[in-house]
Parts: C-alpha cells; structure tokens; sequence
C-alpha cells in the first residue's frame, strides 16, 4: 500500500545522512567550544516541538539553530521562525536549507546572525515561544538574557545538558538548587519535560540531555524591589552556598548586623542557607535591605 521507506519518512525533515551531507558539504565539524551537537533525528524534533506546544500563531525564536534540524519542524508548526546563530559558515547556510527543504515556508523564516547573548531586538512580530537545542556551555546565561530581554516570550522548550535541567527545574532545599534556578523562577514556572537519549546527536555527546519548561508568570512577582536588586542578594546568598544567610550576606549588606538585620525583618532565619529560600523571600530580603538603607 504505502510506498514509504525509511528514508523519507523523515519528509522536510533532516535525518543522520542528510545532516553528515549539508555539514560534509560545509565543511563543517561540530566543536566543543561552541558545544555543537547536531541533532539528527527527525521524531525527536517533532516531540520537541510537540512538547513545546507550538501554536500556528507563534512566532517562535530559536537559539542556536545548527544545520536547520529542529528549525524546519519549528517552521512546519508556527507561523514564523526566528533563528540567531552565532556561527558563520551556519548561518550563511541555514536560509538555503530552509529554502530548498519547505520552500512555501521560506518567507516566514528570519536569520539573525549575532551572538545570542548580544541580541536586543528581532525582525518582525514580537515573539511567543522560545524553543532551542542550546549549546551546553552558555546555557543557562543564554535563556536568563531572552527571557529578560523579550517579556512577550511566555512559553520557553529548551533543550539542556541534563544536569542543567535539573539545576534550573530544582525547587528549595534540593541539593542542586542555586542561582540558575532562582533566576529562572523569577520570570517563570519551570519543570522538567523529559529526557533525550545520546544517539539523537552527531556528534553523540558524553551526557545526556533534558528538557526545561519554563511557562512565564502571568503576573510578575510582587516586589517593590528590582529585578537587579533581587538577583543581587541571589548572587551573594550562593557564593558561599555552606555559609548561613547572616555570614553570606554580609558584603551585600555591608556588615553581619546589616545582613541579619534585612533577615529579621523579611520573617526569614538568619541561620537559614540560600538553598533554602523561594524566589519570594529572596524579593523579601532585598526589599528589606532597601528600607535599612534607607531608600
């Protein structure tokens, strides 16, 4: 009956030969510096783009798009895709493979070739959702810049290191909850949404990958402290993750009694550890600092 083989069953799609053939012809070679790997399986995108919740009014930004892998099913399920690519000889090439693989889609695809830590603004319609494969080594440094720099983003996908999934989804009082976590709970609900095995990568990297859900609060959080003021206390609260709140806190505040002080009055322990602490207590602590000084 149906005449699909394996081959093409991948349709638009990029599957491992197509990959090695558009990189061969690129000269390309994934680098560790950048944490290039190159996703080469077809139904892990779909799902990828599945878990995302991808509308046909989204205007998604994408991160790191490589050779187009996960762009193209991007493009099949939004109504526009914008992809920012730090990488020459990649972004020179993306357009082309967009082109030749879902031409009628073509002009519903924007390339911004800069460093995604440098961009503040993106051609077109504000966007929707962020989803990306991003490259393991600015990770998180990369989604905390789009999520404060674009408030319209209000669902993020993003594909991590699996340590770094677990970081960013961890709640207080786990092991591995620190700043990235308390960063990202500041703009968004964030959870796990699954794991991706290794041999989807080529080059298949040495760990495994997972999947971080951040939906953005509806209301931002209530404080009258800054954003900057907030993460100020975070900063300072895990420099020194086994000290108490009253020792560490003490050069942000200016003394021991200062910091204890901002502690007391926030309703928080000052023998209590940073990861201990909600997003909420932290707004606390940084509003209570601001009334001690003063201002």
């Amino acid at each position: 009956m149906s005449n699909s083989s394996s081959s093409d069953d991948s349709g638009p799609l990029l599957g491992p030969a197509d990959v090695r053939e558009l990189a061969a012809a690129l000269g390309v070679r994934p680098t560790k510096q950048r944490g290039q790997n190159f996703v080469i399986d077809a139904n892990t995108v779909r799902r990828i783009v599945r878990t995302a919740g991808v509308r046909p009014d989204d205007v998604v930004v994408e991160v790191g798009p490589g050779l187009g892998s996960l762009t193209l099913a991007l493009l099949e399920a939004a109504d526009r895709v914008t992809a920012v690519e730090i990488d020459e000889v990649l972004a020179a090439a993306l357009p082309a493979t967009v082109a030749a693989r879902l031409p009628e889609r073509a002009d519903r695809f924007a390339l911004v070739h800069t460093d995604a830590m440098h961009v503040t603004e993106l051609p077109g319609p504000a966007p929707t959702a962020l989803v990306a494969n991003l490259p393991y080594n600015v990770a998180v440094p990369v989604l905390l810049h789009m999520l404060a720099t674009f408030p319209t983003i209000d669902r993020t996908l993003v594909m991590v290191q699996a340590e770094v999934a677990d970081r960013l989804a961890a709640r207080p009082g786990n092991k591995v909850y620190g700043v990235p976590s308390v960063k990202a709970n500041w703009y968004a609900e964030v959870k796990r949404a699954g794991a991706i095995g290794r041999n989807v990568f080529w080059p298949a990297p040495n760990v495994d990958s997972g999947l971080v859900s951040l939906v953005r609060r509806e209301k931002p959080l209530e404080t009258t402290a800054s954003r900057d003021e907030v993460f100020a206390v975070v900063d300072a609260a895990f420099a020194q993750r086994r000290k108490t709140l009253r020792a560490a806190l003490s050069g942000w505040a200016g003394s021991a009694a200062a910091a204890e002080a901002a502690l007391v009055a926030a309703g928080i322990s000052p023998q209590a550890r940073g990861e201990a602490l909600t997003v909420e207590e932290f707004a606390r602590i940084a509003e209570n600092k601001r009334q001690g000084d003063g201002g």
